[in-house]
Order: C-alpha cells, then sequence, then structure tokens
C-alpha cells in the first residue's frame, strides 16, 4: 500500500512538471524560428547586397537564378537543391548555415 502512494506521489510530481518543460521547449522553439525570420527579413530587405554574398556560397547559381529568387528562402533552397542536385534537407542546412553567419555579419 505505501507503495502506491509513492507511486502517486511521483505521478503527480511528473504531471505538474511536464507542462512547464513543455512551454520552455515551445518558447525557445518559437524564439529561435522568431530569430530566423528576423534574419531573413533583413537580408531580403537587403537583397541587392546579399546577391553578392549567395553568388560567392554557391557559385552554381546563374543571375536568372538570383532574378527569380528575389529574396525569398524558400527559393534559394529550392535553387540550391536543383543546381547542386542535392536533397532539401542538404539545402536548408546550407542556408540554415549561411543565414547563420549573415546575421553575425550584420
Amino acid at each position: 500500500m505505501r507503495s502506491l502512494s509513492i507511486l502517486a506521489i511521483c505521478l503527480a510530481a511528473a504531471s505538474a512538471a511536464l507542462p512547464v518543460a513543455v512551454h520552455a521547449q515551445t518558447n525557445s522553439q518559437t524564439t529561435t524560428q522568431g530569430d530566423a525570420k528576423t534574419i531573413w527579413e533583413k537580408i531580403k530587405g537587403s537583397w541587392t547586397q546579399s546577391k553578392g554574398a549567395v553568388k560567392e556560397q554557391w557559385g552554381k547559381l546563374t543571375d536568372d537564378d538570383l532574378l527569380a529568387i528575389e529574396g525569398r528562402r524558400d527559393q534559394l533552397v529550392g535553387k540550391i537543391q536543383t543546381r547542386y542536385g542535392i536533397s532539401h534537407e542538404e539545402a536548408e542546412a546550407q542556408v540554415s548555415g549561411w543565414e547563420t553567419r549573415r546575421a553575425r555579419d550584420m
């Protein structure tokens, strides 16, 4: 009987802590997504200057590609995927790394 009481207390404590842990994880993801969106808005706003950095990073992209991208992240990922023959996930990872480096430079 005593072990049931201990089990009930442990379950109650775990249930109370769970929403706090989930909330903390959600906030960090939201902040990260918000930060990435802010970074990309800055890149998009200065697309004329950013094109040079994009071209330097991904030399296979053509001027026509850069015109079509027009500062849109999803378009950049797609063009990189196509030109380099890589997976969408790999293209995403490359763009994420690039935008992180750009954010430090801004």
